[in-house]
């Protein structure tokens, strides 16, 4: 039993015995362990009988509590011992109680080093505490685990400890329901520790192992008591294994140092201040202040009152806020105080803060949700409120100034009658983001009127401009770009002028003024060009149309009837000159009012035949001179490319009047030559004479004289071959039968019906007469209408 011989490791005013540690440590030769050695203690409150566990469970000898002289303090300070019979060698400390009556309430310092001595130097702290003190605030050491915890990670590196919680005088409650309190208990002192920076996101896992036992109790039950001490003491033995309770132990001192290493911790412990901690009517005061907030935040959560007012604010606005929680608030704050009032005034001034803090979080939500739906309701207002006014023809620019100062003076004063008496709260943010919101509007509607206008007085532009430049596009005189330009500037003036007019009272800075009328300039003049490169496009079938209207048609615009007079040769000339003069026009955009030589090279190269160098081209270039290359719509190159298309295609109307104009000629000269005429005359006298002798044969040529003027009439000889020979003579031969049985038919006819009057008869041959001229005339129309549609589908 000498080695289980205890000594006072540190006595009761805090004073190291280290003479008597070295002496245990060369009694029980401490040095020769290396790092194969644990070290256990023991904390709890006075008088709940840690001597005693230690004994029966380490087999030491500290003195115990004589139950029949009373309960009082029997450790004063820390001893410590060596275990007996257990491997490695284990040191076990037995620490002075917590709560004693003998330090008093205002002495508490010196319980806090001890259990921060304790965690510093310790493997495993056995933690011994009574059944029915857990979930209890002192009783379960939980202030005094909380300082220890945030001065240990502030003075030491901290090192991997086994906290084992030992539940004394264990009741019915099973242990798999108590566990999870204490668990649940350490990690909330964790939580709420004041960690250092390198240690803020730190878990508990990772400096503390929490294991949990209970005990029977050893009055009542002392052999069940002694057989679950026996069971646990087999836990301890091989501690620092791998597994076993002291097993995830780090930065280990060796056995060699641990003397000096535990003086000097003992001795950084004593100068440290941040133990000296309040007296306990200060952590009553505490505890119980705590209490009175929390319950009163709980009623206040619960107060149908709010629960209806918060309800209320999530769907609509409700119309003085304040003035209607306020006195709710009120009511619990008081209440605090009320109950509060005899506690430590710092502790109670603290704590009704922290619970006016948490009660003004509760209902800032609502709060803000409130504001929300004035920012809301506001903004709808304004919005319609400014609808009106400009509907009622007011100034843009009045309106909105008039309609947002009335409105941010409207929202101000509904942030006065939502705010609570209890905070002062910042509406700042809202109310800007109001403002940004009806700015936003403005900007928007504004933005909208605007492009409304500008959309009219574009439309207006395409009014003036579209149709009246195409005239003067296809007119294709000298003077149509100077006309356009004249309608250009004309028209621009016009619509710029109604547009700053129109824009006045947006109240818009002048240089998006003058961007707009700018813009609008700019419009009018892509509208001629858009219209320019439009014409462009059909600027073959505008040149054909106009050869086509000059070369037909006289200066009075008859149709020209090609009788052999006409000089072909001139008109011809002239239209194309015509047509070149439209090419010329098309061939660039000429809005800036500068000069360019298109015409005069145009007429030079494709017109005048009589030039002195003939090897020079001025037309095989892709630009022209003194006009930019944005500005061309016609390249020289494709000038000359549509002049070669364009003569091409009216070729064949040339040649068609050339045609009808020789078809005229021969028309008009259908009797034979005087010499045929002579020759007929002599050698046809003996026919003649026969005829003369026999008048049988005059009838005979009578009747087929008379045949033949029905069939030249009926099949207008003279208009068919006005065509050509070979159609004339296609067409007699598909029409000659049919008019021959036609005109057979009609004398017979004739012949069967009674002699008619006179006048009947004069009548019939005049409507015969009639319908056979309109016969000739529609179809000479048809045949003439059927030659022109022919030759315009060849020239196109």
């Amino acid at each position: 039993m000498a080695q289980c011989s205890s000594i006072q490791l540190i006595d009761g005013d805090g004073v190291f015995n280290i003479s008597d540690l070295a002496n245990l440590a060369e009694t029980v030769k401490l040095a020769e362990c290396g790092l194969s050695y644990a070290v256990v203690s023991i904390m709890g409150p006075q008088s709940s009988g840690k001597s005693t566990l230690l004994n029966h469970l380490f087999h030491c000898n500290f003195r115990e509590m004589d139950a029949f002289q009373g309960r009082s303090q029997t450790t004063k300070g820390i001893w410590m011992a060596k275990c007996v019979d257990i491997k490695p060698c284990t040191l076990v400390m037995d620490l002075e109680g917590t709560d004693g009556r003998e330090r008093g309430e205002d002495d508490t310092a010196f319980e806090k080093q001890s259990a921060l001595f304790a965690l510093a130097v310790s493997d495993i702290v056995l933690i011994n505490m009574w059944c029915h003190d857990i979930g209890r605030e002192h009783a379960a050491n939980k202030p005094l685990l909380k300082t220890v915890f945030q001065v240990m990670m502030r003075l030491f590196s901290p090192r991997k400890t086994t906290l084992l919680f030992v539940i004394r005088d264990k009741s019915r409650t099973p242990l798999e329901n108590l566990e999870p309190i204490l668990r649940e208990d350490i990690q909330k002192i964790w939580d709420t520790v004041q960690k250092p920076a390198a240690h803020r996101d730190t878990l508990l896992s990772e400096f503390f192992v929490v294991e949990v036992v209970a005990l029977s109790s050893y009055e009542e039950k002392e052999d069940q008591f002694k057989e679950q001490v026996a069971s646990l003491r087999r836990r301890f033995f091989n501690s620092i294994n791998p597994g076993g309770l002291a097993g995830d132990r780090r930065g280990v001192v060796p056995a060699s140092g641990f003397c000096y290493s535990s003086q000097q911790i003992w001795n950084i412990i004593k100068e440290n201040k941040d133990l000296d901690l309040p007296a306990h009517k200060v952590m009553v005061a505490t505890v119980r202040c705590e209490e009175i907030a929390n319950e009163k935040f709980a009623s206040l959560r619960a107060n149908e009152s709010w629960c209806e007012l918060e309800e209320a604010v999530q769907t609509n606005f409700v119309p003085y806020f304040g003035k209607k929680l306020s006195p709710i608030l009120d009511l619990y704050l008081s209440g605090y105080d009320a109950e509060a009032i005899y506690f430590d005034d710092s502790v109670k001034t603290a704590k009704r803060q922290e619970l006016e803090s948490k009660v003004l979080q509760l209902v800032h939500s609502a709060y803000q949700t409130v504001l929300g739906h004035l920012r809301s309701k506001t903004l709808d207002n304004f919005k319609e409120d400014f609808d009106k006014a400009l509907n009622t023809g007011e100034g843009f620019a009045i309106a909105s100034h008039a309609c947002c100062q009335r409105f941010m003076t409207a929202f101000d004063e509904g942030c006065a009658d939502a705010a609570i008496t209890q905070a002062k709260w910042d509406t700042s943010k809202v109310r800007d983001k109001l403002k940004r919101d009806i700015d936003a509007h403005v900007t928007e509607l504004r933005t909208a009127k605007l492009a409304k206008l500008n959309a009219f007085y574009e439309e207006k532009l395409n009014e003036g401009l579209v149709e009246p430049v195409k005239a003067l596009l296809e007119a294709a005189t000298d003077d149509t770009w100077p006309a356009i330009r004249k309608l250009l500037k004309r028209e621009t003036e016009l619509v710029t002028s109604g547009l700053s007019s129109s824009i006045s009272g947006f109240d818009i800075d002048q240089a998006i003024k003058d961007k707009m009328l700018s813009n609008l300039e700019e419009y009018a003049r892509n509208i001629i060009e858009s219209k320019a490169k439009e014409e462009v496009g059909s600027i073959m079938i505008h040149m054909k149309d106009r050869f086509s209207t000059l070369f037909s048609r006289d200066s009075d615009s008859m149709p020209r009837v090609w009788t052999g007079k006409e000089d072909i040769r001139v008109i011809t000339k002239a239209a194309r000159l015509a047509s070149l003069k439209m090419l010329s026009v098309m061939a660039a955009v000429r809005l800036d009012d500068n000069s360019d030589n298109i015409d005069n090279t145009l007429s030079l190269a494709l017109v005048e035949t009589n030039r002195s160098d003939s090897s020079f081209d001025p037309l095989a270039s892709s630009s022209w001179e003194q006009v930019s290359p944005s500005k061309t719509l016609l390249t020289p190159v494709r000038c000359k490319s549509l002049w070669r298309q364009f003569k091409i295609e009216t070729e064949y109307v040339v040649t068609q009047a050339l045609s009808a104009q020789e078809a005229n000629k021969r028309n008009n000269n259908w009797l034979p030559p005087p010499w045929a005429i002579a020759a007929i005359l002599i050698l046809g006298f003996n026919e003649f004479m026969t005829l003369l002798r026999n008048p049988f044969y005059l009838g005979i040529l009578f009747v087929l004289f008379l045949l033949s003027k029905a069939l030249w009439v009926q099949l207008d000889i003279t208009g068919i071959f006005q065509n050509g020979a070979l159609p004339g003579i296609m067409s007699i031969s598909t029409k000659f039968v049919p008019t021959v049985l036609n005109i057979l038919k009609k004398l017979a006819d004739e012949g069967h019906q009674p002699a008619a009057p006179p006048e009947s008869r004069r009548n019939h041959e005049l409507a015969d007469e009639s319908s056979s001229s309109s016969s000739t005339i529609t179809r000479s129309n048809y045949e003439v209408e059927h030659s022109s549609s022919q030759t315009r589908g060849k020239s196109e």
